[in-house]
């Protein structure tokens, strides 16, 4: 634990790091902790995967105090998944402080989630719509937050957050420490730091294509109603241990998702039609292993902190180069190995084409063995 001790933790902190078998500091661990201890504003640019929870995780639960029952550290995430993802990281690096971290986000009980403002939390981790929904109904006050993390900034920006994000960091102190995470950095990103950030420093571990480099990307061109045979094939002659099926449509995904549920395969699937509830169920048993395969929307393509997924298989692939990135970046986590596997129809090779240069990858054919007589249960039977 040298490595950690260098930062000088706090006993509870080093002892969970050892429990969660955090040897070796991640590169923007490395760079970004230093730098947050002196209290310096950051713009970090790292993608989920990388280790950058750990980084605010960290420091938020060294800078608060225990014994104040008030609401001192605030992190904005984009969605409800990377919302409770964050929680329970730092509640894990967090369980031998005293520190209380509470989760707020739509689609949980605003009523439930008053109380427990009530009782008091220390750090609080929500989506921008509903913290600006406690602030209105006057059940939250963040005049006390010293320290804001920004998560998945670009995140926010294609999402629609951001005069959220700038109204709620109006309802807070301005001598707080800013932190601004975000996998790209876009002008709009820059212009944020400008309003909202004092001399940030500037730290950049990852672009996209450095967390995908590790990936085996490979393909299997197609009849368009090949597309079942194709996947079927897959699972079947490569075996993968736990893998992400994405699909363009929700309509799609109940399909694949119903139709390898018959065959007898471990299978959940993920989209905004599903219920809060459904979808914290199906990341649970996703990461348990109760499930190895997950079909979903893009819905899942960010911000889904699974280390162990092994594959990626686009079932349908993504109309735009840098959905590609985002969806593979979930295999081959943390330097680990891994395969992106593409079914490509006859008329979308062009499609493939692009993807390959704007990402700056190559794929291979992948020699599957399609086998004609694997037919797919049509819905259109029924």
């Amino acid at each position: 634990m040298s490595d950690f001790e260098k930062f000088r933790l706090s006993p509870e902190i080093m002892r969970a790091l050892k429990e969660m078998k955090f040897e070796k500091p991640t590169e923007i661990q490395r760079e970004a902790l230093p730098i947050v201890f002196q209290g310096e504003d950051v713009i970090g640019q790292a993608q989920t995967g990388t280790g950058k929870t750990a980084v605010f995780g960290i420091y938020l639960l060294e800078s608060v105090d225990a014994n104040r029952r008030e609401v001192q550290a605030l992190v904005l995430a984009p969605t409800r998944e990377l919302a409770v993802q964050i929680t329970k990281e730092i509640r894990r690096i967090g369980k031998h402080t005293r520190v209380r971290i509470l989760t707020i986000y739509g689609g949980q009980s605003i009523n439930v989630q008053i109380d427990d403002l009530r009782r008091g939390t220390h750090i609080i981790v929500g989506t921008p719509g509903r913290i600006l929904d406690h602030l209105k109904r006057g059940t939250l006050s963040l005049g006390s937050v010293k320290y804001v993390v920004v998560d998945e900034v670009d995140r926010m920006l294609d999402m629609g957050f951001i005069e959220d994000v700038e109204d709620i960091l109006s309802h807070t102190q301005r001598e707080r420490q800013t932190m601004m995470f975000s996998a790209t950095v876009p002008k709009e990103v820059v212009e944020l730091s400008k309003k909202y950030q004092k001399y940030p420093q500037f730290i950049s571990v990852s672009k996209d294509e450095v967390t995908i480099k590790h990936i085996r990307h490979c393909f299997v061109e197609v009849d368009y109603k090949d597309r079942y045979r194709a996947l079927y094939a897959y699972l079947r002659q490569r075996r993968p241990l736990r893998a992400l099926i994405f699909c363009r449509t929700k309509l799609k995904v109940d399909s694949v998702a119903d139709d390898l549920r018959k065959r007898g395969y471990r299978v959940g699937k993920l989209h905004g039609n599903l219920s809060q509830r459904m979808r914290d169920v199906m990341m649970a048993k996703f990461r348990s292993g109760e499930i190895n395969l997950l079909v979903a929307t893009d819905l899942a393509s960010r911000g889904l902190d699974v280390v162990e997924i092994s594959d990626v298989i686009n079932f349908n692939l993504p109309e735009e180069s840098n959905v590609y990135t985002h969806r593979v970046g979930r295999a081959g986590r943390m330097g680990r190995a891994g395969t992106a596997f593409s079914i490509v129809a006859n008329d979308e090779m062009s499609l493939l084409g692009q993807i390959e240069k704007e990402c700056g990858v190559h794929m291979d054919e992948d020699r599957l063995e399609v086998s004609r007589g694997y037919e797919h249960r049509k819905e259109h039977k029924r």
